[in-house]
């Protein structure tokens, strides 16, 4: 929570020094702002396989969306899925809806032992093309996922949940992942996020950063994918309703073509709304040592 924290603060200062300088956040990275790909992610283990697959469809004809990620598993579910054999049917079901030529993703929150993780790579998320394997097994336990990376051809990802410089480096030289993903917001920021990315460039991995909802932190990380070395090909871009996400800042990150584009205004490009703000909870937090 410190981490998050600082965030707020770090963040601040670089939209604040883009204003000042008139350029956009992405530009004093070395970037250049422009319309960035994402792919759709699905937040749900409730929804079925069949209508995963129609809504896939659908952003893909109507928005031109050219990659989704879905769930797997259930999140630490220990082997359990959000019910038996989803996993198993979501995979191929997903795979048949979109056809060949859409990339797919999947994502099991830390929900699988190292065993069970191999045996669904192999089985099914190998013939199914599956590009990213996320979060295979227990993220405090990396070394897990790393004998995932090991076993599997299907490139594994995970580290959202890191915000500890050194382990990001244990982690990356032991290649726990093939594709690194830091949270600006988790981490502290965008200066300990490119950290990180620097680090994975050193070892010549892709960096696809956590970006799970249509806040400010997706805002954030089109601007780093904007400018880093080894940045993924799409963006993390939630497709759930999130009407309060559209109510925070203008103008409101839209899919065109199946891209969103990275603001190019000063700072991060984008207004807080004062009616927002208005709304909004505040309070001060008080701590007391008790040493």
């Amino acid at each position: 929570y410190v981490c998050r924290a600082f965030s707020g603060v770090e963040t601040a200062l670089w939209d604040l020094l883009g204003r000042q300088v008139g350029k956009p956040v992405v530009e004093l990275l070395g970037g250049k702002a422009r319309p960035y790909p994402i792919y759709g992610s699905s937040m749900s283990r409730q929804i079925s396989p069949e209508d995963e697959g129609k809504r896939f469809v659908k952003l893909r004809d109507e928005k031109g969306v050219k990659a989704f990620k879905f769930r797997i598993a259930k999140e630490w579910g220990r082997d359990v899925d959000a019910w038996e054999g989803r996993t198993e049917e979501i995979v191929p079901a997903v795979r048949k809806a979109v056809g060949d030529d859409v990339v797919l993703y999947c994502d099991a929150n830390s929900g699988l032992s190292v065993k069970r993780a191999i045996k669904i790579a192999k089985e099914y998320l190998e013939p199914a093309n599956i590009l990213q394997f996320e979060e295979p097994c227990p993220y405090w336990e990396w070394e897990q996922s790393a004998a995932v990376t090991a076993a599997t051809s299907v490139p594994v990802s995970g580290g959202e949940q890191d915000n500890n410089i050194p382990n990001w480096r244990r982690l990356m030289k032991a290649h726990a992942f093939d594709i690194v993903q830091p949270d600006i917001n988790y981490l502290g920021g965008m200066t300990r996020s490119l950290r990180v990315a620097q680090i994975a460039a050193d070892h010549n991995l892709v960096v696809t950063p956590h970006s799970a909802n249509r806040a400010m932190i997706s805002v954030f990380t089109l601007h780093m994918m904007g400018a880093i070395k080894g940045a993924g090909p799409y963006l993390e871009f939630s497709i759930e309703p999130q009407p309060w996400s559209d109510e925070i800042f203008d103008p409101v990150l839209k899919i065109e073509d199946g891209k969103v584009p990275i603001p190019d205004q000063p700072g991060w490009g984008v207004s807080i709304r004062e009616d927002w703000l208005a709304k909004a909870n505040h309070g001060i937090s008080e701590w007391e040592s008790t040493s």
